[in-house]
């Protein structure tokens, strides 16, 4: 479905970025990972999606909080590749405090990776889109983007903010075959979430599963972790000619969390 195509793909060495990766080259798309993480480690999911699925697979590292690097990741996938088709604004970063006593360099740093990021992977990118007549914008959103939850004022900021960036930018392209949608994934199954939950264990002198329930999954009625495949597989059918008249959407992924 998506040979000859190109998705540059951020913060996607591992978790819901790296499964987008590993879904859209299952689709012949090419693809440039992003993110930090152990050398040896990335290099491996690189290679293995080069294995895998046969296609071309780059990495960059460039850094979310600098637009000169995130315009200098874009320009080097389209000097190597030829175009970049697909762009997935995955990067992000939590922190967990009362407003009043948020330490400044983290909202900072939260605004910039998780919301300002994406405005310069867009900026970068929608020229090319533009020429070729072609392009698919998905931005990682969350059900924080729909609804908030206490102490974490910066993520929900940010998180509401890609939400209205989502809808701008497609409105802006809507007669030049560009969609921009977002992804409002609930508590996903992560390695990053999986490691939380012994400190969370101890600190709350609860069993595994009552974390799981009680606590990661209080708001999801399901009280079922979305998967990564399953998120995933939402952003391969956005890529689709199927989904070319869904633009400006905000797609809950939540179990039912913003049906409450």
């Amino acid at each position: 479905m998506l040979k000859n195509k190109t998705a540059v793909i951020t913060g996607s060495t591992s978790g819901i970025g790296l499964g987008y990766a590993r879904a859209l080259a299952a689709q012949g798309a090419n693809i440039v990972i992003n993110g930090f993480g152990d050398a040896a480690k990335i290099e491996a999911e690189r290679s293995a999606i080069e294995k895998d699925f046969g296609v071309q697979c780059a990495y960059s590292a460039a850094n979310m909080m600098n637009g000169e690097e995130i315009a200098t990741m874009i320009l080097n996938a389209e000097n190597e590749f030829g175009s970049v088709d697909i762009l997935i604004n995955n990067a992000g970063i939590q922190h967990v405090s009362p407003v009043d006593e948020f330490p400044v360099d983290k909202w900072d740093a939260i605004i910039a990776i998780n919301l300002s990021s994406a405005f310069h992977a867009i900026r970068a990118v929608l020229p090319g889109m533009k020429t070729r007549g072609w392009g698919r914008i998905i931005n990682t959103a969350s059900a924080h983007a729909l609804v908030a939850s206490p102490y974490k004022s910066a993520y929900v900021a940010a998180k509401h903010g890609i939400a209205g960036l989502t809808k701008t930018v497609a409105l802006e392209v809507a007669e030049k075959g560009i969609t921009v949608n977002a992804i409002c994934p609930g508590y996903v199954w992560t390695p990053l979430v999986e490691a939380q939950i012994p400190d969370t264990m101890k600190a709350r002198n609860m069993t595994e599963d009552e974390v799981k329930r009680e606590v990661l999954l209080k708001a999801q009625p399901t009280k079922e972790f979305v998967t990564v495949d399953q998120v995933a597989a939402l952003a391969v059918f956005l890529c689709s000619d199927a989904a070319a008249s869904m633009t400006g959407t905000l797609l809950p992924m939540d179990g039912g969390w913003t049906a409450q």
